[in-house]
């Protein structure tokens, strides 16, 4: 499947022993498993390793058992030197929602409390809700987390890379987190600020032409499709459509148009292996191409939260993703 790709590095590179891990969503006992199965044991605190770090793909909150316990297990390793995170959407979601809009703005909070927007963070306000002074802490430590990571061999983001957005991102904000005057500016649709945490946090998309719509498994109406960001020379809608719910066959079939197809991104197969998470995969992990890898495997839907152990290769290998089947507990 991959033989195209030549691999530029077979030696494990001790620098390089991460260990890369999906979405969480509140899975805290299922992560606990995961992290047991890599060879973290808990000592003075925390989940450490001898020889290997972690690094988190985002989206520990939101729709899961046991997010208090998940954010605990994840920032006491951050904090330790154990580990790492890229900001997922969900923590973006989350940090908008609490966020007061400015005098003048038009809006009461950055994310509206209407019912679909409430319904996203429902059960992390929820289970924090007898612990307001522990959410004020998590809210402040999400703006102290990046939107990507970039290793050198290899690359972290939630959900696309976009090296252009990501160099002007990196001029204008060293730290590559989101502070107070990011965060208002992203909420202004249509501005540099919103379209680069929308593209990094929740990936590519192309909209429906003529109004039409398609119905999510989750109830929600959709005007909108995710696409890949690395298709090679797609035609169709098909060819780059990425997203749990599927587009109705007559829509696979449609052409793609010249400025569509100016709209989509395509990471190079010489780029250094990129990992993301978000898109909800099924099935048995594996690279989806020789250099991009998605770890969320769908944890909080029953499915299974997935890590990928990196040892500096660049060519992705099946035999390298470890994981864990979420059961009801």
């Amino acid at each position: 499947m991959f033989s195209k790709r030549k691999s530029k590095s077979e030696v494990v590179d001790a620098s390089m022993a991460y260990d890369l891990i999906g979405d969480v969503h509140g899975c805290a006992q299922s992560l606990e498993r995961l992290l047991v199965k890599l060879g973290y044991e808990e000592k003075e605190g925390c989940y450490r390793h001898a020889d290997r770090k972690v690094i988190f793909l985002g989206d520990i909150v939101d729709r899961g058992p046991r997010i208090r316990e998940a954010l605990h297990i994840v920032k006491a390793m951050v904090d330790a030197g154990e580990a790492e995170i890229v900001l997922g959407n969900h923590e973006y979601n989350v940090m908008a929602y609490c966020t007061p809009g400015r005098s003048g703005s038009g809006r009461s909070y950055l994310r509206e409390h209407t019912a679909r927007n409430h319904r996203l963070v429902r059960e992390t306000l929820e289970q924090f809700a007898d612990y307001p002074e522990e959410w004020t802490q998590f809210l402040q430590w999400f703006r102290e987390i990046p939107l990507l990571i970039d290793k050198g061999a290899f690359r972290v983001v939630h959900a696309c890379w976009d090296q252009d957005a990501i160099e002007r991102f990196r001029n204008e904000h060293a730290s590559l987190c989101i502070d107070e005057e990011f965060l208002h500016a992203s909420a202004k649709e249509g501005s540099f600020e919103y379209r680069l945490v929308d593209k990094l946090t929740r990936g590519t998309a192309l909209e429906l032409p003529d109004g039409e719509t398609i119905l999510g498994k989750d109830g929600f109406v959709r005007r909108m499709f995710r696409t890949k960001f690395w298709s090679q020379n797609p035609q169709t809608y098909q060819d780059v459509v990425f997203q749990p719910d599927p587009l109705p066959p007559e829509m696979q079939v449609r052409q793609l148009t010249a400025i569509e197809k100016q709209r989509l991104l395509s990471y190079g197969e010489d780029e250094p292996p990129v990992f993301v998470g978000h898109y909800w995969m099924d099935g048995t992990p594996e690279p989806i191409t020789p250099n991009i890898a998605c770890l969320d495997y769908s944890a909080v839907k029953y499915g299974r939260l997935v890590a990928y152990r990196f040892d500096g290769e660049q060519q992705l290998s099946a035999d390298k993703f470890v994981w864990v089947d979420v059961v009801r507990s």
